[in-house]
C-alpha cells in the first residue's frame, strides 16, 4: 500500500519543527477511496490539538457547505481532507494564523495527489489552496465569483472561517448559487456507487 506508506512518512515528517513554537502535528485524511478531496490552508489551532481536520467553527460551517453531518464527513472514507500544509503553522500577533508554509506542498502534494486517483472533486478552500493548485494568484473574491470556470475537477470555496462572515454577507450569490451547486455534487458522488 504505497498511500499507506506516504501517511506514515507525513505522520512523522517533522520538516518545519525549527519554524514553529511548538512541535508538528501533521494532520491529512485520506484513504484509497477518497472521491472528494478538501484542499484546505493548514489546520488551526484546534485541530492541532485534536489532530481530526476542520473539527472547529469552520469545519461546521463547511459540513453545512456541503449538506454532510459530522458523522458523514469522518466516517465515510470516501471524503479526504488534505491542506497545502498538514501542521499548523501558529497564530500572528494580529490573530490570525500564519500562512501555510509552502515547504509542506512542495515535500508532499505531488506525491499524496498520485496516490489519490479516484478524486473527482476538489474543494479548494481559500486563497493559499487556491494560489497554489490553479498556479495565479487573484483576489479570492474574483477566484469564487468565476467558481464556474474550474469545474468539474475543482470548486473553489471561500475559508469558512467567522473571519469571512462580512464577505459571505457581502456576496450572497455564495450561498444561493454555490452551495446548492455543491450540496447536490456531494451528493451525486456519495450515491454513485451505492
Amino acid at each position: 500500500m504505497a498511500l499507506a506508506r506516504l501517511l506514515d512518512e507525513i505522520a512523522a515528517c517533522r520538516a518545519c519543527a525549527g519554524d514553529f513554537p511548538h512541535a508538528p502535528r501533521p494532520v491529512v485524511r485520506v484513504s484509497p477511496e477518497t472521491r472528494i478531496l478538501i484542499a484546505g490552508q493548514a489546520p488551526g489551532r484546534r485541530v492541532h490539538e485534536s489532530g481530526l481536520p476542520f473539527d472547529d467553527p469552520s469545519g461546521d460551517r463547511l459540513r453545512g457547505w456541503m449538506g454532510l453531518d459530522r458523522a458523514t464527513f469522518y466516517g465515510d472514507d470516501r471524503v479526504g481532507v488534505a491542506a497545502m500544509a498538514f501542521c499548523f503553522p501558529g497564530t500572528n500577533p494580529t490573530g490570525g494564523d500564519y500562512p501555510p508554509p509552502r515547504r509542506c506542498a512542495e515535500l508532499w502534494r505531488e506525491r499524496l495527489m498520485a496516490e489519490l486517483p479516484n478524486v473527482e472533486l476538489t474543494l479548494l478552500v481559500g486563497s493559499y489552496a487556491q494560489a497554489w493548485a490553479l498556479k495565479t494568484r487573484r483576489p479570492l473574491g474574483e477566484t469564487v465569483r468565476d467558481w464556474r470556470a474550474y469545474l468539474p475537477e475543482a470548486l473553489v470555496l471561500p475559508h469558512p472561517s467567522w473571519r469571512n462572515t462580512a464577505w459571505l454577507k457581502r456576496n450572497p450569490w455564495f450561498e444561493a448559487e454555490v452551495t446548492p451547486y455543491l450540496q447536490e455534487r456531494v451528493q451525486e458522488i456519495l450515491t454513485a456507487d451505492r
